[in-house]
């Protein structure tokens, strides 16, 4: 892959559904525990250079209490800086503020990481490219619920929506 870089004023993380209860389910090709780890990394980078953060969690609408273990895991917990939403279908766009919050900070670049590859990342990435976005996908900072699944869609969806790239390389290029 060529050199990428990334300018820290105009990108940001993306870390979709890193809660207990998500983290906690049988994930492949690693396991939820490797996916927060890597996420972390990216996160302190992010923060580091000054580039936004945003931790997008999942509530079920209309409930009025989420299932035991719907809150973020303890490392994922916002920091004031930070950008939460909160979600109610797949993706992190749909009827929430994300877009405009990026728009509103000159956002033009996503940096994609959380569980599970093929449900939430893709979501989120599939609408992020319509609206332009330029993506970047972390292979090594998600997970599927089955390795197969992720597989496919690193290989054959994430090529046409952006770079599939890792933590390390995308931490570089913050600089």
């Amino acid at each position: 892959m060529s050199q990428l870089t990334l300018d820290p004023q105009r990108t940001a993380l993306i870390a979709i559904d890193l809660q207990v209860r998500i983290v906690g389910l049988g994930t492949a090709p690693r396991s939820g525990a490797d996916v927060v780890r890597q996420t972390m990394r990216l996160a302190d980078g992010f923060r580091h250079s000054g580039a936004p953060v945003v931790i997008v969690q999942v509530e079920r609408p209309d409930e009025d209490h989420q299932r035991a273990g719907s809150e973020l895991v303890s490392e994922m917990a916002p920091r004031p800086e930070d950008l939460l939403i909160t979600k109610h279908t797949w993706g992190a766009f749909h009827e929430t503020a994300l877009h405009e919050e990026l728009q509103s900070r000159g956002i033009d670049t996503l940096v994609l990481a959380g569980i599970a590859t093929n449900f939430g990342v893709e979501s989120t990435a599939r609408v992020g490219h319509e609206l332009g976005y330029r993506l970047l996908l972390v292979e090594d900072a998600m997970a599927g619920l089955d390795a197969e699944s992720h597989d496919f869609a690193v290989r054959k969806i994430f090529p046409g929506l952006g770079t599939v790239c890792s933590t390390d390389e995308v931490l570089s290029a913050l600089g």
